[in-house]
């Protein structure tokens, strides 16, 4: 047990992008006081642990429901798992900020919590990932990565301080590469299984 925990805590770590979405966080918060962002920062962490936690409860259900396999699940989540791995890499805004400002709190919850943290990328790779190496492990490398997340976002006066953009910006571009090269092969193994069931 617990053999695979260290490659998921990095595929879930690349995948939810901690330092992308801590970006959006400081926009969304920057108006707020320490108090209020923190509180944000815990609602919006909250939003996405509850989504995932049902994600990995109830995932595989809803490949029934829709009447779908997982090898093709995987070759979709695959392709989502390299745009969004192509996005990071060359620095494309992963979303659209235009009212943060003006709507912190929707923005957050919206935002934050869902597209990003817990995000289409994420709930492919938590499904694929309950199917391939168990519901144990899997919750237990998407806790860590958003507990890891959630002390990032309380701590985002001092981080943001101390690091700066460009660092977060250099650093999101080689997890970028990462989230490719988990993207291709998702699609790989994918194709591979449908192709095949077809020959």
């Amino acid at each position: 047990m617990f053999e695979m925990l260290p490659q998921l805590f990095v595929l879930f770590l690349v995948i939810v992008d901690p330092l992308a979405s801590f970006s959006v966080f400081m926009t969304a918060s920057s108006s707020m006081k320490t108090k209020e962002r923190r509180k944000m920062a815990l609602y919006a962490v909250l939003l996405a642990s509850l989504l995932a936690i049902f994600v990995i409860l109830f995932g595989n259900n809803l490949l029934l429901l829709f009447n779908t396999t997982i090898d093709e699940f995987r070759v979709a989540g695959g392709i989502i798992l390299a745009i969004l791995g192509i996005r990071m890499a060359l620095g494309t805004p992963l979303v659209y900020t235009s009212d943060m400002k003006n709507n912190p709190e929707r923005a957050v919850a919206a935002i934050i919590a869902t597209p990003l943290l817990t995000g289409p990328a994420t709930i492919t790779a938590l499904i694929i990932t309950v199917k391939d190496y168990g519901v144990i492990e899997t919750g237990t490398a998407a806790a860590l990565v958003l507990i890891a997340t959630a002390v990032l976002f309380l701590s985002s006066e001092k981080v943001n301080k101390y690091i700066g953009k460009t660092a977060i910006q250099m650093l999101s571009t080689i997890m970028g590469l990462i989230t490719l090269s988990w993207g291709v092969q998702f699609i790989v193994e994918g194709l591979h299984v449908v192709i095949g069931g077809i020959i």
